[in-house]
């Protein structure tokens, strides 16, 4: 009878447990099943490639993952925190844009120091992004619309810049544009790839250590309850977009050091890369689930699908755009399935 009364309690238990959110015994907890299925997925495409292909298990051809996909990167980071509050921001390529023409036209054509040009226009993206922010808090205006309204104003400035493509000849972005960190043997990383995982391990420590991170998760699973909790939610909205504005002009910077260049069409199409990064990433696109560290691999995963083609030789480009797009259809029926179970908690 004693050992009856013990196993019914250990049962009770154990569904006490998986009622609050935490895994009973070793169950696997399902909250991290996108993450995982990210990770395993690319550890899966990686093993593929370095077994049908000569040359592609090397250090450098996994470093040129981050290194080439860099301002991509920077830029899904701020958005992993939009998306993560149950917001969008599709002004984010034309920032990156607008970003590469100021620079441009501020060093090149008016003789100013890159020391100076650089925190403008980071300056400049972050008030662009505060301001998004406010008018979509203050008005309660639909996310999709005020960044929608952002992206043809940011592209169209570029335009007012000028219509051609500006090259950089300054001696500064060709020298940071060149430099290279040694890593093992003859790998090396780049100064635009050092600060992708210098961004993304600051997101990491925001997100999961810091007050507002925790108010976004909180905010993302439901406003309301987080302003019973008696959360800062207003300013929480206005410092996401702010963020996220901050990161599309750092992205901007990065993608200046890897095409020397300002151009109105840089970075066309950029925002639904950086959505798709982030969702295949494992973070839900209703809010309130998702983590940085899988927006990274969402981002390598990119790369090694552009890698992967490329080794091929026989494949046109274009197979990218499918082999994501179906990546994108399962990781949503992933995301269904995940909030259908009731698992969607922080």
């Amino acid at each position: 009878m004693s050992a009856l009364v013990s196993n019914e309690t250990a049962a009770a238990d154990g569904a006490t447990a998986a009622s609050r959110g935490r895994p009973a015994g070793a169950r696997f907890n399902p909250k991290y099943l996108p993450l995982a299925a990210t990770i395993s997925l690319f550890m899966l495409m990686a093993t593929l490639g370095s077994v049908f292909y000569d040359g592609f298990f090397s250090p450098q051809v996994f470093l040129n993952l981050l290194i080439d996909n860099a301002f991509v990167c920077i830029v899904a980071v701020g958005m992993t925190f939009v998306i993560l509050s149950g917001g969008i921001d599709l002004s984010v390529g034309s920032v990156i844009a607008l970003t590469t023409m100021v620079s441009a036209s501020l060093v090149e054509k008016h003789g100013w120091s890159p020391a100076l040009v650089i925190p403008l226009v980071l300056a400049m993206g972050t008030a662009f992004g505060a301001f998004m922010g406010l008018l979509i808090e203050r008005f309660r205006l639909q996310p999709f619309i005020v960044t929608l309204a952002g992206m043809f104003l940011a592209r169209g400035l570029c335009y007012l810049i000028s219509i051609d493509s500006i090259s950089i000849t300054n001696e500064f972005y060709a020298k940071v544009s060149q430099w290279r960190l040694p890593v093992w043997g003859d790998a090396s990383l780049s100064v635009s790839a050092l600060i992708a995982l210098a961004v993304v391990a600051l997101a990491v420590f925001i997100a999961h250590f810091t007050p507002f991170g925790r108010a976004v998760y909180a905010i993302g699973g439901s406003e309301q309850s987080a302003l019973l909790m008696g959360l800062p939610v207003r300013s929480t909205v206005v410092g996401v977009y702010t963020l996220s504005g901050f990161c599309s002009a750092l992205g901007g910077v990065v993608f200046t050091f890897y095409m020397l260049s300002g151009y109105g069409l840089h970075a066309i199409g950029l925002e639904l890369d950086a959505i798709a990064a982030v969702v295949i990433g494992g973070t839900l696109l209703t809010g309130g689930v998702g983590y940085v560290v899988g927006t990274l691999f969402g981002v390598l995963m990119l790369g090694i699908i552009q890698t992967l083609i490329s080794f091929d030789g026989t494949l046109s480009s274009w197979w990218t755009r499918i082999v994501v797009g179906v990546l994108l259809f399962v990781f949503c029926l992933l995301q269904r399935l995940f909030t259908a179970r009731g698992t969607g908690t922080h």
